[in-house]
């Protein structure tokens, strides 16, 4: 499988380019604040053909160039239908401090692209040859989602990733207090979406280094039984 990573912007969110083994179609995942040069330089590089852009949640470090990047190629935008609204007023997701630095970075407002799909009521995503499982999982953002996807290794055993957007990152969790964050909402995710992940799982977050579920189950404080309410 063909993976690049990459952190653009002021708030240096992951950007990831994924295809299947083999083929030049793929995805892009959290086009974010000044993604599409690195984004163009990927797909010329490895001569990918997007068929998609993914979006784990609508805050704008992580969809700025999703517009951009979904029209120039004529691609659709996935996305959860109550983050959506972010796509047009990124502000609403952010607090004072975040949404007076948004307006200055825009020098135009922000549109939805020519196609918007919603990941409301999916449980899996075809596309680009590459079948990924949709998690809802609120408590950052109400339309947060975390995107999995099984392939095969090495060792030809079966092997899971999970793009875990701003839910969950190395050592910890996601905020709660912007707004449509919510710390019960969010407790009840961990404890219910995350920790019933495979401790096998390679975690691809939104921000930071990638870790794996074990890793995250023995050391990340949020994780904890205390913190999670088991």
């Amino acid at each position: 499988m063909f993976l690049a990573s990459f952190a653009t912007g002021h708030w240096q969110a992951n950007c990831y380019v994924v295809a299947a083994p083999g083929v030049a179609d793929c995805v892009v995942i959290d086009p974010g604040q000044d993604a599409a040069p690195s984004i163009r330089q990927v797909l010329g590089e490895h001569q990918l053909n997007p068929k998609g852009v993914l979006a784990t949640h609508g805050h704008f470090d992580h969809v700025a160039n999703a517009a951009q990047i979904a029209d120039e190629y004529n691609v659709p935008l996935w996305i959860h239908s109550a983050d959506r609204d972010l796509l047009t007023e990124p502000a609403a997701g952010l607090g004072a401090d975040g949404a007076a630095l948004v307006r200055q970075l825009l020098t135009e407002p922000m549109a939805e692209p020519a196609r918007v799909e919603e990941f409301d009521g999916l449980t899996e995503l075809s596309i680009a040859r590459l079948n990924f499982s949709i998690t809802h999982a609120p408590g950052h953002t109400e339309g947060s989602v975390l995107l999995g996807l099984d392939y095969t290794g090495r060792n030809a055993g079966i092997n899971r990733i999970v793009f875990c957007g701003d839910v969950v990152f190395a050592g910890s969790v996601g905020r709660t207090d912007l707004p449509g964050g919510d710390p019960k909402v969010m407790s009840r995710t961990l404890r219910e979406v995350v920790l019933a992940l495979p401790d096998s799982a390679a975690l691809l977050p939104g921000h930071g280094p990638q870790t794996t579920m074990a890793r995250e189950r023995a050391t990340n404080p949020y994780l904890q039984s205390a913190a999670v309410g088991i």
